[in-house]
């Protein structure tokens, strides 16, 4: 199933049925790629007016970036739905004999650090997505300012879906310097965007109150 492909009631459909995929992955992601049409509409909003021209470059620069996040986390989207595929391909494999016991544990332990890396992918996109929507409420223009703050807030969203999902996956994971990895990584860039998160709100609020 290509995800994207699906119409907006399509992706609800699936997502609100019994199957496991797509999942909560799937939605951190597609929340970065709505993040990122975000920026690039105010973006765009901004480099199309002569009483903007200031920040006419660092919005360029802007849409550019936002573009490409939004097919990025779109393909992120698909690769987390079907990853999780493949761990429950893993989990069905053959268990009667102790070879086959020993392989099944072999494909599980690379299944579900695959499983891992496509929502820290997503956690790193996210970061990328908050600097950008950032500069969009900082420079972009002032009449779509709650636009690039909505931008700012899916890109937290997105960040904080895609850690629980690392996190959940890594649980299960017996490589120890991996796992260590992982939450190092994940902690690093919560840090980083809560901080992110408060410069943005503060930038904000200047036009909105």
């Amino acid at each position: 199933m290509n995800l994207d492909q699906l119409s907006v009631l399509e992706f609800i459909t699936e997502l609100s049925s019994g199957n496991p995929t797509p999942g909560g992955g799937s939605v951190a992601a597609l929340c970065g790629a709505l993040g990122a049409a975000l920026s690039a509409m105010v973006a765009n909003l901004t480099v199309e007016r002569e009483k903007y021209e200031q920040t006419r470059k660092s919005m360029e620069e802007v849409k550019k970036t936002a573009e490409n996040l939004s097919a990025r986390f779109l393909a992120l989207m698909q690769e987390d739905s079907d990853t999780y595929q493949t761990v429950m391909a893993a989990f069905e494999l053959p268990k009667e004999t102790d070879d086959q016991m020993a392989s099944r544990r072999e494909a599980i332990e690379e299944a579900m650090k695959k499983a891992a890396a496509v929502p820290l992918e997503t956690l790193r996109a996210s970061e990328e997505l908050i600097r950008i929507a950032r500069d969009a409420v900082k420079g972009g223009n002032p009449n779509a300012i709650t636009d690039a703050a909505a931008a700012v807030q899916l890109a937290n969203t997105t960040a904080v879906v895609a850690s629980y999902n690392v996190q959940i996956n890594i649980s299960r994971i017996k490589d120890q310097a991996f796992v260590a990895k992982c939450e190092k990584e994940v902690t690093e860039i919560l840090n980083r965007q809560e901080a992110l998160l408060s410069e943005v709100d503060g930038s904000a609020n200047v036009y909105l109150v």
